[in-house]
């Protein structure tokens, strides 16, 4: 008996998918039928974690689509829907390869630590222009705050208010200890939300903090580079007990914009588009216009110069790319 459903992709590795009819979680195998491909889109990547997709299985007589469904005899995918939201990224090889991170997202948590290993606010703020781009609600979650709230504090406050003097909201949080995590917790109850963020801060153990039922990969700090083993090798979605899903991602280790124009670019820094309205010229770069008020504020303290310099670096980035 062949049936025919829509589903949502919650796992994928190699050619194989795991699929599931949210909000039930009752996990069954599907692989693509021939080339899916997306108009328009350069992506390496036509189904991701997130997309909703159609599939048809062959069951027996009486059955359901579920687990019992063995990899001897997938359903198959053989449409994506349209897409209302979805995470993209280029390699910063200067490869024109596009890559999913996830689609069809309530809301994306960039984890972050202040050290161990280090903040890179560039990377960070390529992530939250994307996320801008596509109109994703994002919050940044910074990880194993009770390694050095102490020691970094005066980092620590700058931090806060860089970040949240431009607009996002950030919570402090400890895998280890539990602060933080039932907060966290609520925020993603009832939501399909992203976590991400580069390699070692601790993004599976948070996973598990929320629910100690999962069972991510934790990984290790390389001590020679101060920097995240790679650890989860592919992309997948858990349901969290307390309700909700999440999409962990592998650790990034770059992140290249897509499909933004030069121009574009400082319309998604939320703090810069709020004083760009009283530039003397539009369209203004922000770089060499006289009368621009972003190059004001900058000066004047009211816009963080490493939000700053991350956009003139964007600028440089997207020249390189073209």
């Amino acid at each position: 008996m062949v049936i025919k459903g829509e589903a949502t992709v919650v796992k994928h590795t190699g050619s194989h998918y795991m699929l599931s009819i949210l909000p039930d979680w009752d996990l069954f195998p599907a692989v693509l039928r021939g080339k899916i491909r997306l108009k328009g889109s350069s992506a390496t990547n036509p189904v991701a974690v997130g997309d909703i997709v159609s599939f048809e299985a062959d069951v027996p007589e009486g059955a359901v689509v579920s687990d019992n469904v063995t990899l001897e005899n997938p359903a198959v995918i053989t449409a994506v829907k349209p897409r209302r939201n979805y995470i993209i990224r280029k390699s910063t090889n200067l490869s024109r390869q596009t890559h999913i991170i996830a689609a069809n997202l309530d809301r994306a948590f960039i984890i972050a630590t202040i050290d161990y290993p280090e903040i890179k606010l560039p990377f960070l703020d390529r992530i939250l222009v994307t996320c801008e781009v596509y109109n994703i609600p994002v919050t940044i979650v910074l990880n194993k705050v009770d390694l050095y709230r102490e020691s970094h504090k005066e980092m620590l406050e700058a931090f806060h208010e860089i970040y949240e003097g431009a607009g996002y909201t950030v919570m402090e949080v400890s895998a280890l200890t539990g602060e933080g995590v039932d907060a966290l917790r609520e925020a993603c109850n009832g939501h399909v939300s992203l976590f991400s963020g580069v390699s070692g801060v601790g993004k599976s153990s948070l996973i598990k903090a929320l629910d100690p039922s999962l069972d991510p990969k934790v990984g290790e700090i390389s001590e020679v580079h101060v920097q995240g083993k790679h650890t989860t090798t592919f992309y997948e979605m858990y349901s969290l007990a307390s309700g909700g899903f999440i999409v962990d991602t592998p650790g990034l280790r770059g992140f290249g914009l897509v499909d933004l124009k030069k121009e574009e670019i400082a319309l998604y820094f939320p703090e810069m588009l709020k004083a760009s309205e009283n530039c003397r010229f539009a369209p203004c770069t922000h770089t060499h216009e006289p009368g621009c008020a972003v190059k004001e504020a900058v000066e004047a303290g009211e816009i963080s110069y490493d939000r700053y310099s991350s956009y003139l670096g964007m600028l440089d980035e997207e020249g390189k790319y073209r």
